[in-house]
């Protein structure tokens, strides 16, 4: 199953359902869901790398904290990340090494504020070659 994302209108949200053939490899497609309904942000060539480490009890509200986190470090240094290495991800914890660039602001076209990523219908659930998850973001 290839990775990817679909955008859906939900009441005054925008939701993302997000299929890959492991969890680990629904992380990039969520990241990418959530830049689209941000806008078409255009990287910068400077990039950089970081590694992100969360603890929890399930994999659903990881996930959601990971795009949680990558919403703060747009909202607060303008900058986009790519999952590059994923190290873990199940029940218990999500540790990914994402590659970050600054957004160009002369080549990006914005859509939507995002507000936050929210816990209303979050999930992962198998599907038939892998897995899908749903997230909602308040726009």
């Amino acid at each position: 199953m290839e990775p990817s994302f679909e955008i859906f209108d939900h009441t005054a949200d925008a939701g993302l359902r997000i299929r890959a053939a492991t969890p680990a490899g629904l992380l990039r497609p969520a990241a990418e869901g959530l830049y689209a309904i941000i806008g078409e942000l255009v990287p910068a060539d400077r990039w950089s790398r970081k590694t992100f480490e969360f603890e929890g009890s399930d994999a659903s509200i990881l996930l959601r904290d990971y795009l949680a986190e990558l919403l703060l470090t747009f909202e607060r240094d303008g900058r986009i990340a790519s999952a590059d290495d994923v190290t873990g991800f199940d029940d218990r914890r999500l540790n990914v090494t994402v590659r970050l660039a600054p957004v160009d602001p002369k080549r990006t076209v914005y859509h939507h504020e995002v507000k936050a990523i929210t816990y209303h219908e979050l999930a992962i659930r198998t599907i038939p070659g892998g897995y899908e998850a749903t997230v909602i973001v308040d726009i």
